[in-house]
């Protein structure tokens, strides 16, 4: 599990500024990531070792077999490290370590050892924690253990693996995506244009898989599976031909779909900075609803792995704003991540509205004008906060430099005039509800 400094380019840093980045920022954002889990992963061995933790040695030899299966498979180990739940986790861990009397599980890094092993084929014993009756496997699935088990014991072999435990042995395989009994495999979607193929797995099993979220949806069926790849293939391919650096920037960061529950009947999704590579969504509606979804979490995830790397706020002083993307004032930080994520959209639309006809185009334009407007005022007040960093008040800047492009482009009076009265009716309502609620 090798390190190695991680420093943005300049020429990189001015083109994630201006939205982009391409393929070439997306990997380098994404070994970043990498890296970090690989601390946070040895965090966990260590805190728990420093502390006394009773687990402590059940963790280092989790720890132990993953460093062995590594040797000789280490795209299997990359898989699980690279995993957007074990990031979570791992930090979860390492905090709760840290906290005295706070419960905290550090032997589930056997259950990472185990999602590597069953992955490769390699063969290990391992003992796991059995948590709320199940095991989760980051990456594979996760397993229904009977009786109130506390542990289990995972044989892994190059035919499969097996669960065994007092009174009870479940046969499981990382191959198929089939259900069986006390055994419940991630299944994946996979789409492919152009050339191009995108493929993500659908975690509606990991309990870290988007922290913080109540509004996660339980297990997909089948028809709903089969849905969701149906808009997947659709949103893919117009992602292909019509946003193709999209495509490429999407294939390299995003690796998970956490299926969300729909927020009063319409789309919601969001994405964690403990998750890199995790999209938490509801069902979409079409195949262009998840294209632009794609679009904007996209950024969310190249914005928050680049904090990671370079800062570009001082800390949060308290202050709060209007966003015309939300309900609720604003930390500066947020207001950030929310520029960013609609200067993506923006550029969407920009881009879409030339392939759309009749009044599909003019809702198309309607929407460039209002994102480029919202995302543009609110890049005006972060320049003018006084709290960027000098990285920050670069990268502003060159948000605003590519904001102010996008308004130089026509739009049709009709579309101009829906966008700006979308925007007057967001701020009145967010004045009378944040009225009400002072």
């Amino acid at each position: 599990m090798n390190l190695r400094e991680h420093r943005i380019p300049a020429d990189t840093f001015s083109d994630l500024a201006a939205g982009g980045g391409g393929v070439t920022a997306a990997r380098l954002l994404a070994a970043t990531q990498y890296s970090k889990h690989v601390l946070l992963v040895r965090g966990v061995v260590d805190t728990a070792r420093a502390t006394g933790h009773p687990q402590a040695g059940d963790a280092r030899r989790g720890y132990d077999i993953l460093t062995a299966v590594q040797a000789g498979h280490p795209e299997a180990v990359d898989a699980v490290l690279r995993y957007p739940s074990v990031g979570a986790w791992a930090r979860h861990t390492v905090r709760r370590l840290s906290e005295p009397g706070a419960p905290a599980v550090p032997a589930q890094l056997g259950a990472l050892a185990a999602a590597a092993a069953l992955r490769s084929g390699t063969a290990c014993t391992v003992e796991v924690p059995v948590t709320d009756g199940v095991i989760t496997l980051p990456s594979v699935g996760q397993v229904l253990v009977p009786g109130g088990a506390a542990v289990a014991t995972i044989r892994c072999s190059p035919e499969g693996a097996e669960v065994a435990g007092d009174g009870f042995r479940i046969e499981l395989s990382a191959s198929s995506g089939t259900d069986t009994p006390g055994w419940r495999p991630l299944r994946a979607l996979a789409a492919e244009a152009g050339g191009r193929r995108l493929r993500v797995l659908v975690d509606d099993l990991d309990p870290y898989r988007m922290p913080g979220s109540a509004a996660l949806s339980g297990r997909l069926d089948a028809p709903r599976l089969a849905y969701w790849q149906s808009t997947l293939d659709s949103a893919w391919d117009l992602l292909v031909r019509h946003h193709t650096a999209v495509a490429d920037e999407t294939a390299a960061v995003v690796s998970v779909f956490a299926p969300m529950a729909p927020e009063n009947g319409g789309q919601s999704s969001a994405s964690s900075r403990e998750t890199f590579g995790c999209v938490a969504l509801s069902e979409p509606l079409d195949g262009c609803s998840l294209a632009v979804t794609l679009a904007h979490e996209v950024q969310h995830a190249k914005l928050s792995a680049l904090l990671d790397v370079v800062t570009l706020l001082a800390p949060d002083d308290g202050s709060r704003h209007y966003a015309p993307w939300r309900d609720d004032p604003r930390p500066l930080g947020g207001l950030l991540q929310g520029a960013y994520a609609y200067l993506g959209v923006t550029e969407f639309w920009w881009r879409q509205r030339a392939h759309e006809k009749g009044k599909a185009a003019v809702l198309a334009s309607a929407e460039f004008a209002q994102w480029r407007e919202a995302a543009r005022m609110v890049c005006g007040t972060l320049a003018g906060s006084g709290r960027l960093t000098a990285a920050g008040e670069i990268f502003v800047a060159g948000m605003i430099a590519r904001l102010d492009g996008c308004a130089a482009e026509s739009v049709p009076g009709e579309a101009l005039t829906m966008a700006r009265e979308a925007s007057r009716r967001h701020r009145d309502r967010w004045v009378e509800r944040n009225r009400r609620s002072a």
